[in-house]
């Protein structure tokens, strides 16, 4: 199908990116999609939002002529339409219309592989499909309410379209919490067996399912295409010690890769997958260094995380990722910022430069000393007691009349975010 992508840069609502990235990766997002053709792209650049009509009628004149000479049979706006401007500029164009969350979850339809995947994203389009009911039939009353002619219109259509909708939420919502509760009764068996998990996380194509294979040997989907992967794969692996013989074994998880206004809806639905990453001991937030927007992919997936509730206790590396396509004397400047933070490593995945040292990283991480100690907690600090027993540093629990007397077995890391609670 031929597509034009559009993407609105309005003077009133100031964003934190280029409208130029915008439209580059919103055509990008249209790639993703099977047998696309992006025959034009453009920035479209207004004052304020027509409420009917999105765009002035200048210029949705002038947008009509250009799809009419380039053949287009798809407009992807890459923003938010409401269904009225929605339906209103399909009338005045000719073509299909959807804004960016629409494509989003057309992209992650054609991708959902497992079982669960699947559930997920239908329950997404449901959600949002059933925002987007507006009055464009003629036969809006079904039937009549009370007796005769006097009663009341009765169920409308756009009232039993609705309900349809959401007794298909609740059949969907009721499937996926048999997958939650699988998932939980995983997470309980993992927690049995004491190895750490390491989830990689990071915004879309940075490069997390390359950087899994990498590591793991896996044959995971990678591409460089938005959204490439979404369903979540953990592989057992054993981390390298100083002396070269196996060390401490880690489960290694990859996650659908995450975007900026990412749709609630996706967010809500795939709650299931991402909660591997609140279960998380260790994880790591996968960077395109290249991208030239790379810092603010970084605030987006800070924001997403700090959405789904991750625990700011959490030990975070930030791994710069594609050091291969950076130029010398940046990727000289990028080392030498990398190396004067502990928390940031720079690496290729596609050439394997750096993932030995990040190896060794995440191996000092669960091999930090620990030492023990005995603590006495008021009943009223209930918070600290709840995070300690959230870091598993709690060997034994006793209760007196000063409150809980616990034995810890924790690292000087974990006792310093104690201290700084």
């Amino acid at each position: 199908m031929r597509a034009f992508v559009l993407h609105p840069d309005i003077k009133s609502s100031p964003s934190r990116r280029l409208p130029e990235h915008g439209l580059a990766e919103a055509v990008s997002l249209a790639a993703a999609l099977p047998a696309m053709e992006v025959v034009g792209a453009e920035v479209v650049r207004l004052q304020r939002l027509h409420p009917g009509m999105l765009f002035g009628s200048g210029k949705v004149e002038e947008l009509a002529a250009r799809f009419k000479a380039l053949d287009v049979g798809l407009v992807l706006v890459d923003g938010p339409v409401s269904p009225v401007q929605q339906r209103n500029l399909e009338k005045e164009w000719g073509v299909k219309l959807l804004d960016r969350t629409g494509l989003i979850l057309e992209i992650f339809a054609d991708r959902a592989r497992t079982r669960e995947g699947v559930l997920q994203v239908e329950l997404a389009a449901l959600s949002f499909q059933r925002t987007r009911l507006v009055r464009a039939w003629t036969h809006l009353e079904r039937q009549r309410g009370g007796f005769g002619f006097v009663g009341g219109p009765g169920e409308t259509q756009i009232e039993a379209d609705r309900r349809a909708i959401d007794d298909q939420v609740i059949r969907l919502k009721r499937q996926l919490a048999k997958v939650v509760k699988t998932r939980e009764l995983h997470r309980a068996a993992r927690k049995k067996v004491p190895f750490p998990i390491v989830a990689l996380v990071g915004y879309t194509n940075a490069g997390k399912s390359t950087l899994f294979n990498r590591i793991t040997g896996a044959e995971v989907l990678a591409k460089d295409m938005l959204f490439a992967t979404l369903d979540p794969t953990m592989r057992a692996m054993v981390l390298p010690t100083a002396t070269g013989g196996a060390g401490r074994k880690i489960i290694l998880s990859d996650t659908v890769g995450f975007i900026s206004d990412l749709p609630t809806q996706l967010v809500a639905a795939f709650r299931a997958t991402l909660e591997e990453v609140l279960s998380a001991d260790l994880i790591l937030h996968v960077r395109d260094i290249s991208h030239p927007e790379s810092a603010e992919q970084s605030a987006d997936v800070t924001d997403i995380l700090a959405t789904l509730g991750v625990n700011k206790a959490t030990p975070m590396l930030e791994i710069w990722n594609k050091l291969d396509l950076v130029d010398g004397s940046a990727r000289e400047a990028l080392a030498t910022q990398g190396a004067q933070r502990n928390d940031v490593l720079a690496v290729s995945a596609l050439t394997g430069e750096g993932v030995e040292a990040l190896l060794d990283r995440v191996s000092q991480v669960f091999d930090e000393a620990k030492t023990e100690r005995i603590l006495t907690l008021p009943f009223s600090d209930g918070k600290r007691h709840a995070w300690l027993h959230a870091q598993g540093v709690v060997e034994d629990e006793a209760q007196s009349d000063d409150g809980w007397q616990l034995s810890l077995r924790w690292t000087a890391r974990q006792e310093k975010q104690y201290r700084d609670l």
